[in-house]
């Protein structure tokens, strides 16, 4: 026997907003029934678990021990400028000059992601 997972918990500040960032994020809905100042929200993503926002009274105060590594559909110097539209912010570079590596941002709470090479990155660099 196994286990399936069934979502992902970001613990958050507020639930519904950072729900809205990652659904923009993600191109997903929210559930429907969510609705702003909820302390639970969840953004129903097209494969795998969901993510699930749970609000905390703490703040965040550390490095993530778990984050999300996101592979864009366009390039990934578009999506990171595109996510910072949104409201992310840039937290390290790992992007090395042959074009590999990524990217460190972090949501509007502070919890770190990383967004890799899309497709065509990937098909530039390979030989």
């Amino acid at each position: 026997m196994v286990s399936a997972v069934q979502n992902v918990a970001i613990d958050c500040a507020d639930a519904y907003e950072l729900a809205r960032f990652w659904s923009a994020v993600t191109g997903r809905p929210l559930h429907p029934e969510d609705k702003p100042g909820d302390p639970e929200t969840e953004v129903r993503l097209a494969e795998g678990p969901a993510l699930y926002f749970n609000q905390v009274p703490e703040p965040k105060t550390t490095k993530n021990r778990i984050h999300l590594c996101l592979r864009p559909e366009t390039s990934r110097e578009q999506e990171v400028e595109r996510l910072l539209g949104l409201g992310a912010t840039f937290v390290a570079d790992h992007r090395n000059p042959d074009g590999t590596g990524w990217a460190v941002l972090a949501d509007p709470e502070g919890n770190e992601f990383c967004v890799l090479r899309g497709d065509s990155d990937r098909a530039a660099t390979t030989p």
